[in-house]
């Protein structure tokens, strides 16, 4: 059976892009990288990409006359590539409604808290400032409102009383690099239905919990 093709959008480094480009190196993972796109010409992940062998193409932005125009170029560049599944993976660009909409329910994103709580920017030092006792990442379908598309999965982290915004952040990354790829596997494999705001997982019990709480 041929493995799903998915497009990784980037700004930066792109730490999410390398943990899904290392569970795709195993035979038995439903899906392949077939492109990296960047609005960054010189984002880190773009080097990372391509010396695991990966098609990569930068578009700056500013190039571009408006939000629509850029998101269609990038979709082109998805397209040509045969990509099934968009995934945002440090994406800092806010997309016109054009391009959720033209990938709807084929494009993900990964956010650093536990959706819908802290939105947004800047979300571990929201969550210190608020007094959270815990926070986590959330792996959810996008839509045109930001970070408000329906939820796969989640997973969550303690936030401790002597945390940064830095410590924190990264016991969160380290959930991300485990949460993206296992939400990528069950979506190569026809496991998730979309109904309204609510996904459901094939194969996962009626009312099952879909928040992974690993070990601090």
């Amino acid at each position: 059976m041929a493995k799903l093709k998915v497009g990784i959008l980037i700004s930066g480094r792109g730490s999410n892009m390398a943990a899904l480009i290392e569970a795709a190196k195993a035979a038995d993972y439903p899906a392949e990288i077939a492109v990296v796109v960047s609005n960054v010409a010189a984002a880190q992940g773009l080097k990372i990409a391509q010396d695991a062998g990966i098609a990569t193409a930068a578009f700056p932005h500013k190039g571009f006359p408006d939000r629509e125009s850029f998101d269609r170029a990038v979709s082109a560049e998805l397209e040509k590539h045969g990509v099934g599944l968009v995934a945002l993976a440090g994406f800092m660009r806010i997309q016109s409604p054009w391009f959720p909409a033209h990938w709807k329910d084929r494009i993900i994103n990964i956010h650093p808290s536990l959706l819908p709580a802290f939105p947004g920017l800047r979300v571990q030092q929201q969550a210190i400032d608020a007094g959270a006792r815990i926070s986590g990442c959330t792996v959810h379908f996008v839509t045109a409102d930001l970070d408000a598309g329906p939820i796969i999965a989640q997973a969550a982290v303690p936030v401790l009383p002597d945390d940064t915004a830095d410590t924190l952040a990264a016991r969160i990354l380290r959930q991300e690099h485990r949460l993206y790829p296992t939400v990528v596997r069950w979506f190569a494999e026809g496991r998730l239905s979309v109904a309204g705001s609510r996904v459901a997982v094939a194969g996962v019990p009626q009312g099952a919990t879909l928040l992974f709480s690993p070990d601090p």
